[in-house]
């Protein structure tokens, strides 16, 4: 056991120095002034209503959500399982090189030009992005373990990878296209002929059968978020925008993706693999006509970055091979530090308004509105929620404690309901809003009497249903995307209003009018 352990140790200790490094850049990169995402805040609330779908995302997320709090909830967990994730896409991603013959050289090439990219952004937000990521990158490994050796092994492993890849994220779906198209046009197109791969498929459907009942049930609610996606953020895309952030997301790789796009083409020694190269074009061409969000297609890039590095490692003499291998190695790295302080949350805000025209030149400023703005905005969105938490809870304990069972705290949009519920997850009750899943979580109430309100003033229409309605308290962080909203307090509804509200929420439903 020891000398197996030993031989572990002296084959992969450069992998295992690169994975401590990338573990530790992932805390150390982030400015204690930010606090979670908006969107991290959802993921973790989910943990405590788990189903097999929710009208936002697949449900793999609240799983993980639900061991985040078990082992406590604290930000050291949150941030973790993002990274781990991004580290074990880096081992897959040595394992790939590993599998077509890359030297030692080659697979540190591959694996540090992952490890300072912008993978190490995507892996600081607990999202679903990293999983993705890691997904697509495991199910190039097994398709191409698969075709090395025909073991139908391996086909079985990849249907239970996609099934849970798409209980993680539905964007695997512009993989398993991109997929069929390349390998419909190779000789690989000989993998439908083979039985194992249509009772993989099978294996697939019936795990997913859990996620497609519940989309059925519910009237298929991820084609209304995917509506309601294109048209409030993706209308504001550009293909040319998406194909320009292709090239800088790995720009300090861009010899080795060029690379792997010339070899699949052209190196006889690849020919088997041309599929992948073929896949690339489609996937990468299928999300431009989309205009989607550059980040949707960075799940391709680590089998690429693969595939370059043992290409350039193979067509140079063993001179040129530790004189050039190494410069791309530094000309990523130097790259990354270039970049470091206006990709990552390290400047407070007042530093990046101070550097505001660095920031406006790299795009960094543009939101999904399609405006600039003082701050990129995920970091806008990962502050002013703990002032806005602790507001709400001040508010909260005024209310007299004989009336708080018949109070309910509701917010204008997902990530105030989420915020109150990470910082009072146990010091007042959970708060709701008609955004996305918190809809479905409504308790019903007999009578409502007082309700505490997140957002905006509710108007003369609400507010005359109550006997007072006072507004308590407003978010002064200018920084924050949640700068101005205000909290009230309304008390004393009439005995009409509980009906009146349970009637409204049901129309909502009716109308997917949740996003």
């Amino acid at each position: 056991m020891a000398i197996k352990f030993k031989k572990f140790i002296d084959q992969y200790w450069i992998l295992l120095l690169l994975i401590g490094i990338k573990l530790v850049l992932q805390y150390i990169l982030v400015n204690p002034v930010y606090e979670l995402h908006r969107d991290e805040f959802l993921y973790l609330n989910q943990a405590d209503h788990l189903a097999f779908g929710y009208i936002s995302v697949p449900p793999f997320m609240a799983f993980i959500s639900k061991i985040v709090w078990l082992l406590g909830g604290s930000m050291f967990w949150i941030r973790f399982f993002p990274a781990f994730f991004g580290i074990l896409t880096i081992v897959f991603t040595w394992l790939i090189v590993e599998s077509v013959g890359g030297s030692l050289l080659s697979k540190i090439i591959a694996s540090s030009a992952l490890v300072f990219s912008a993978l190490m952004r995507i892996n600081m937000l607990y999202q679903p992005n990293s999983f993705d990521i890691l997904t697509w990158t495991i199910i190039f490994y097994l398709l191409i373990k698969f075709i090395q050796s025909e073991k139908p092994e391996w086909l079985w492993l990849l249907s239970v990878i996609v099934a849970v890849g798409f209980y993680n994220k539905y964007n695997l779906l512009f993989l398993l296209a991109g997929l069929v198209i390349g390998l419909l046009l190779t000789y690989q197109r000989k993998i439908f002929t083979n039985p194992n791969f249509w009772k993989a498929l099978i294996i697939s459907l019936i795990l997913l059968f859990p996620n497609i009942i519940w989309q059925i049930v519910n009237h298929f609610p991820v084609f209304q978020h995917m509506k309601v996606l294109k048209h409030n953020q993706l209308d504001n895309n550009s293909s040319t925008g998406f194909l320009i952030s292709q090239v800088l997301f790995f720009f300090g790789s861009l010899p080795l993706t060029a690379g792997a796009l010339v070899a699949f083409f052209f190196f006889k020694p690849f020919r088997a693999y041309r599929f992948i190269g073929i896949c690339f074009v489609a996937v990468i061409a299928l999300f431009a006509y989309m205009k989607a969000k550059d980040y949707y297609a960075v799940g391709i890039y680590p089998v690429i970055i693969a595939f370059g590095s043992v290409y350039i490692d193979s067509i140079l003499s063993k001179k040129w091979r530790l004189i050039v291998l190494p410069l791309i190695l530094c000309f990523n790295l130097i790259v990354f530090l270039i970049t470091l302080k206006v990709v990552y949350p390290i400047y407070s805000p007042s530093e990046i308004i101070q550097n505001a025209k660095t920031f406006e030149k790299l795009g960094l400023l543009r939101w999904e509105d399609g405006k600039n703005h003082n701050l990129p905005q995920d970091f806008a969105d990962m502050l002013g929620w703990r002032e806005m938490a602790d507001k709400s809870l001040a508010v909260y304990n005024m209310i007299p404690a004989n009336e708080r069972e018949n109070t309910l705290v509701i917010c204008y949009n997902y990530g105030q309901a989420g915020a109150l519920n990470y910082f009072n997850r146990t010091k007042m009750p959970e708060a709701y809003s008609y955004n996305t899943d918190y809809i479905y979580w409504l308790p019903r109430l007999k009578k409502i009497q007082n309700i505490l309100l997140v957002g905006k003033n509710p108007g003369q229409q609400i507010t005359g249903q109550f006997k007072e309605c006072k507004l308590m308290g407003v978010v002064e962080n200018s920084c924050a995307r949640e700068s101005g909203t205000e909290i009230y307090l309304l008390t004393g509804a009439n005995d009409f209003f509980t009906m009146v509200f349970y009637n409204n929420v049901e129309e909502h439903k009716k109308k997917l009018d949740i996003f």
